[in-house]
C-alpha cells in the first residue's frame, strides 16, 4: 500500500494551526488545484487529497483521532469500516446574510469527488460562487435547497411559540417547539431552518437545566425569611434559612427547560438557584453600633 502524505504537510500548516488558519489554507490549495481550474493531469488527485486532509483535521475529534493514530484510524483494513471509523460526511454549507436570516444552500446529492467535507462550500463547484461573485462558470450540478437560520427569544424556546417569517415573498408560520435550543433543526418541504436563542440577562441554560444567580441582603441571610425569585413559569417564594453562606445553591427540580425530545410534556429539567449576599455600602453609626455590639457578643 502506498504511504499516504501526512495531512499537515498537505495543507502547509503546523500541528498547532488554529481553526482559521486551516480553512485558509485550504480556501487557497482548493482554489490552485480544482480540476475545472488546473488542468494538470494530477489535479484531481491532488484536490481529493487536500479535501481529506482538511475533513480530518477541521474537526476536533477527527483531528485528535489522527494525531494519536495517523492514518491507521482512517484505514477500513484496521477495522474502521468504509472509509474509516468515521465513515461520509456530509458536505457543510457556506452563508450570508439576508434579512433576518442567514442563507446557505445544501446539496442533494453525492459529489464526484467522494463523501468528504469542502470547507464551508456544499460541493467544489460552489468555491468559485463564493470567490467570483456569485458566479458559476461551470454550472451547477445538483439540486438545492434553501437553508435558513431563524434568530428566536429566548422565552420562545423555553415554551415554544409561532413565528411568521417571509422566504421568497411568501409568508410563512413558524412552530418553535417548547425546549429547543440554538442548533435545533427543523425540516420543511421547500426549506430547512436552524434556530438560534438569544441569550437571556438573567438566566444561563445547559441543556434542559436553567441557572440564575440572585441576589439577597446579608440580614436576610443572616435571620432567615423570603425572597421573590423570577422562575421561567413567573414569580416564586423562596425561604431562606437562617445562617445562610455565600453561594449557597438552591435546586428546584422540575423547574427547568421542557425537554424537547421527551414524550411526556411534564419531562423537565431543573433550575439551580446561587444566592448572592449583598452588603451595604455605606452604615449609620446606629448601624455600626449594633453590628460591634453583635461581634462582641459573639
Amino acid at each position: 500500500m502506498a504511504t499516504k502524505r501526512d495531512y499537515y504537510d498537505i495543507l502547509g500548516v503546523s500541528k498547532t494551526a488554529s481553526a482559521a488558519e486551516l480553512k485558509s489554507a485550504y480556501r487557497k490549495l482548493a482554489l490552485q488545484w480544482h480540476p475545472d481550474r488546473n488542468k494538470s493531469p494530477d489535479a484531481e488527485t491532488r484536490f481529493k487529497e487536500i479535501n481529506e486532509a482538511y475533513q480530518v483535521l477541521s474537526d476536533s475529534k477527527k483531528k485528535q483521532t489522527y494525531d494519536q493514530f495517523g492514518h491507521a484510524a482512517f484505514d477500513p483494513s484496521m477495522g474502521g469500516g468504509a472509509g474509516g471509523p468515521f465513515g461520509g460526511v456530509r458536505g457543510q454549507r457556506g452563508g450570508f446574510q439576508q434579512g433576518p436570516f442567514t442563507y446557505y444552500y445544501t446539496s442533494g446529492g453525492g459529489s464526484p469527488f467522494g463523501n468528504v467535507d469542502f470547507g464551508g462550500f456544499s460541493d467544489p463547484f460552489e468555491i468559485f460562487e463564493q470567490f467570483f461573485g456569485g458566479s458559476n462558470p461551470f454550472g451547477r450540478r445538483q439540486p438545492v435547497k434553501p437553508h435558513y437560520s431563524l434568530r428566536i427569544p429566548f422565552m420562545a424556546a423555553v415554551k415554544g411559540n409561532t413565528e411568521s417569517v417571509t422566504i421568497e415573498g411568501k409568508t410563512h408560520t413558524i412552530k418553535i417547539p417548547a425546549g429547543a435550543d440554538t442548533g435545533t433543526h427543523l425540516r420543511f418541504k421547500d426549506f430547512d431552518i436552524t434556530f438560534e436563542v438569544e441569550p437571556d440577562p438573567r438566566y444561563r441554560r445547559d441543556g434542559a437545566d436553567v441557572y440564575l444567580d440572585h441576589a439577597i441582603p446579608f440580614t436576610l441571610a443572616i435571620l432567615g425569611g423570603q425572597t421573590q425569585v423570577p422562575t421561567l413559569d413567573g414569580s416564586l417564594q423562596l425561604k431562606i434559612r437562617p445562617g445562610t453562606q455565600p453561594a449557597t445553591t438552591i435546586r428546584l427540580s422540575g423547574k427547568g427547560i421542557p425537554k424537547l425530545h421527551s414524550l411526556r410534556n411534564e419531562d423537565r429539567g431543573d433550575l439551580y438557584i446561587r444566592l448572592i449576599i449583598t452588603l451595604p455600602d455605606r452604615l449609620s453609626r446606629h448601624q455600626k453600633e449594633l453590628l460591634e455590639e453583635f461581634e462582641h457578643s459573639s
